[in-house]
């Protein structure tokens, strides 16, 4: 199904919105903390800068060409029906052409303004996300969120290597604490709204293996995220705040996952996990900044 008639004007609110302002807001705040682990305290602002505006662009490349693919399904969900594509506010040529025109500039940005490694993780970031997770799994498999979760690992390590020019211990720190957040995030996420991407045919852990499947399965990522994260104590990247913090809400988050198995209403524990999924998320990396051990 195309969309080739505009119901009403194209408005510059829905450019930003095939940009997926929230998903841009999280994973820049990311980036720059993994930017500023990697400065510890030496900061280059110029380059900072520059990391942000190519990583915004290539990301928000990536999320226009999600909506791209998935305008048909999105007519399908009460979630996205009001989008612009599948409300036929705007064409598909024109949003193709606007995903392709962010991913080249943002690419060239990262590319003269940082390095080589930073601008080959973006270029890896669009292909998983958009061709191996949005263009194949998504509609095909359940290990599409645990595929999409290496490119939502990207803005964090895109930081650290704008900084430090190789995959050190403190890159592969953070693809990791970010890797192992993505998948419970999104399935508390799946859960809440199983029927609409039943209806969608997207075959996610939840639709396909059930809800209580999916919270066992959430169990072992959380369960590692706590140590993984506190890596970054342990080997001299954040101070004892970030440790407290990190140790804290990874527990908090356990117990709720837990707490899933004695509830007799999922899709409200499924909104308390996603929602404070979101919370750990913005916590730990904002204590992260502001306690790095050089500052």
């Amino acid at each position: 199904m195309e969309y080739q008639s505009i119901t009403q004007p194209v408005s510059i609110r829905d450019y930003i919105q095939l940009t997926k302002p929230g998903i841009l807001r999280s994973n820049l705040i990311a980036a720059f903390a993994g930017f500023w682990v990697a400065s510890q305290g030496n900061v280059q602002w110029s380059l900072l800068i520059y990391m942000l505006i190519g990583t915004t662009l290539v990301m928000a490349s990536s999320c226009v060409f999600n909506n791209y693919l998935d305008r048909d399904y999105d007519g399908l969900m009460e979630r996205t029906s009001h989008r612009p594509l599948p409300s036929g506010r705007i064409t598909a040529i024109r949003v193709f052409v606007y995903a392709s025109i962010l991913g080249v500039v943002g690419l060239l940005v990262l590319y003269i303004t940082t390095n080589t490694l930073a601008t080959l993780l973006g270029i890896i970031g669009m292909v998983v996300y958009v061709i191996i997770y949005t263009a194949w799994l998504k509609r095909t498999s359940t290990l599409s969120t645990v595929i999409g979760s290496f490119s939502g690992a990207m803005p964090p390590v895109i930081g650290y290597v704008a900084v430090s020019e190789s995959m050190d211990a403190g890159a592969w720190i953070l693809f990791a604490f970010l890797f192992l957040w993505q998948c419970p995030h999104f399935w508390a996420l799946g859960i809440r709204r199983m029927e609409e991407y039943r209806a969608a045919g997207f075959q996610i852990l939840p639709v396909v293996k059930g809800v209580r499947r999916t919270k066992i399965q959430m169990i072992p990522y959380v369960v590692l995220l706590i140590p993984v994260s506190l890596l970054l104590y342990f080997m001299d990247y954040a101070g004892i705040y970030y440790f407290v913090t990190a140790l804290v809400m990874g527990i908090l988050w356990l117990l709720l996952c837990i707490a899933g198995f004695f509830t007799k209403d999922d899709n409200r524990w499924a909104k308390r996990n996603f929602m404070f999924s979101i919370y750990y998320l913005l916590s730990t990396l904002i204590v992260m900044i502001f306690n790095t051990t050089n500052i």
